[in-house]
């Protein structure tokens, strides 16, 4: 008989966590049931929050803390989704491949007492650019760090006002976005004329311990904050103590942020249209004089919480003077309030594809699209949701120009023709569209051609409403078909794709999370191609990439065995 080790009193869990971790190996994770368990409690913790029963959410704090299948869950996160799932802390180690994950989910399943290691300090550059710091824990803290994370967020959850959106499960920039133009739009809100467009002076680096502790109270999983807050830092071989602020870098920082900045639209009140992402935040009302009188509490809030405003990025402006948040520009022009991507930004894009073109001079046409389509793709989908059309003509002609001369300087002793016949081709309506042909698995000659940038559709993004959360039981209808939209969005330009991912319900059919949950995707073949496995839809399924290889690495041990 199969006994959960969520379901054990703690001595039991113990010694059963113990057992499990002996015989475990990675490729044998029912990753569908260890999700099931993680959301499961998740959902429990959520609605004894929103119940106020303390003495409930401790206990199944405590529960998803020492939950196994939590910890599975976690070094999947950390150590195959993660962006920085191959950049190592002051240990110098990571775990990229399948015996290396065993030995960490052994290891971590017997710990009796954690203490924390510092973590690494480096600098990565700013848009403005000056340098920000960036604290790495060690790959062993990281995940603990994202237990505790899944264990803590139902609660605050249940706490969190509507209108913050950076570093929350179901929400985005787009929902913040959204949330602006709501505000400023004509209409029964449109009597909001002014903005204070806030940013907090090194929110991360500042942000009071005691604060954060005191929030936190009595909760299980209290110490191991405590430490990560007073690891340190090393420094080019010096050890740096820490009195203040949470490590950007650490899996559990924003988290921390945003418990410690909650609370300033209940400070403000009724009037004031308010909009928070992480620690930039805009205040929307009628008058100018109405922001001003609202700036001493602002700043009281921020004090309380050893954090002040930065005055270089903090201002007050009329709506159709225009701001940028987030990355978009938004202002009010004849009357009528439009988001567009910055010029700013644009011009970012074009370095960055010069920079890679330049880079790429002597690569084949292949390596060149496979590498700037996802630039200009990612790009692309951020600012699909708003007025974006003449901007991405612009991207596109730009991008042609860099290209015409990475071809010319290729070849400058040959003629126009010979060069249009080598790297260009006709595609719907277009004439010049770079392309490389490549050989498939089978053998067969196929094109890939460089996205069109003003191909990709404008769609509008649909605000999350209120405080709805993915924890809440309640809601599990709402998020299914918001899942279900935000996967069909990624999918939009592949119609064949989106018919796969219909199929199969939205769903991954390794991890039965949503397909739409922000992680990357990768097609997979029910039958390999090795084995005679075609390309029909009826073969093929959405997985995430993280399942993708957790599945193929299954695949290819029994096929080992079996030989």
């Amino acid at each position: 008989m199969t006994v959960s080790v969520d379901r054990l009193s703690e001595h039991e869990g113990h010694a059963l966590r113990r057992a499990v971790a002996r015989e475990f190996t990675w490729t044998q994770v029912n990753w569908r049931k260890a999700m099931r368990i993680v959301k499961n409690l998740q959902r429990r913790i959520f609605r004894a929050a929103q119940q106020k029963d303390r003495r409930k959410v401790k206990h199944l704090c405590r529960l998803l803390l020492k939950s196994h299948s939590n910890l599975l869950v976690s070094v999947r996160q950390i150590t195959q989704i993660n962006a920085g799932k191959a950049t190592p802390g002051v240990d110098g180690e990571v775990a990229l491949d399948s015996q290396s994950r065993e030995r960490l989910v052994k290891e971590l399943s017997q710990i009796q007492y954690w203490k924390a290691k510092p973590v690494k300090r480096v600098y990565i550059p700013k848009a403005n650019g000056k340098l920000r710091p960036l604290g790495i824990p060690t790959i062993r803290d990281r995940i603990l760090q994202n237990v505790a994370r899944n264990a803590y967020e139902p609660i605050f959850e249940a706490e969190f006002e509507a209108n913050s959106f950076g570093f929350r499960p179901g929400r985005s920039a787009w929902d913040a976005i959204g949330e602006v133009f709501l505000a400023l739009s004509n209409g029964a809100s449109g009597r909001n004329q002014y903005i204070l467009d806030a940013d907090i002076k090194g929110a991360f680096d500042h942000i009071s311990h005691e604060f954060i502790l005191n929030r936190i109270g009595q909760l299980p999983g209290r110490f191991w904050i405590r430490q990560w807050l007073k690891a340190g830092y090393v420094e080019f071989g010096k050890l740096h103590e820490t009195g203040e602020g949470t490590p950007q870098g650490g899996v559990i920082s924003p988290l921390l942020a945003n418990i410690a900045l909650d609370g300033l639209q209940a400070l403000l009140g009724k009037g004031y249209r308010f909009v928070r992402y992480a620690d930039d935040f805009v205040v929307m009302t009628k008058t100018r004089e109405a922001l001003e009188q609202a700036l001493p509490r602002i700043r009281a809030f921020l004090t309380e919480r050893g954090l002040e405003l930065n005055g270089e990025k903090t201002r007050i402006v009329h709506k159709t003077d225009g701001f940028d948040f987030l990355g978009f520009h938004i202002q009010d022009r004849k009357g009528k309030l439009l988001i567009t991507p910055p010029k700013e930004k644009v011009k970012v894009l074009h370095r960055k594809v010069k920079e890679t073109l330049k880079r790429l001079l002597h690569a084949s046409p292949e390596t060149v699209i496979r590498t700037l389509n996802p630039i200009l793709q990612g790009w692309a989908n951020y600012y699909s949701s708003c007025v974006a059309k003449e901007t991405y003509s612009e991207i596109d002609h730009r991008v042609w120009q860099l290209l015409y001369r990475w071809m010319r300087r290729r070849h400058p002793n040959k003629p126009w023709h010979w060069i249009r016949k080598r790297y260009l081709t006709t595609q719907g309506r277009w004439n010049h569209v770079f392309f490389a042909e490549i050989r498939t698995r089978r053998g067969r000659k196929r094109k890939i051609t460089l996205i069109k940038v003003v191909e990709t559709p404008i769609v509008r993004h649909v605000k999350v409403k209120g405080t709805h959360s993915p924890f809440d039981p309640t809601l599990r209808q709402y998020w299914q078909e918001r899942a279900e939209r935000q996967a069909a969005k990624r999918l939009l330009r592949r119609k064949r794709e989106k018919l796969i991912a219909q199929a199969q319900h939205w769903r991954c059919e390794v991890c039965g999370d949503w397909l739409g949950n922000g992680e990357r995707l990768e097609l997979h073949h029910r039958t390999p191609v090795s084995q005679g496995g075609t390309d029909d839809p009826s073969n093929l399924v959405w997985l995430h990439a993280a399942c993708h290889w957790n599945l193929t690495s299954k695949e290819r041990m029994a096929m080992r065995q079996s030989a």
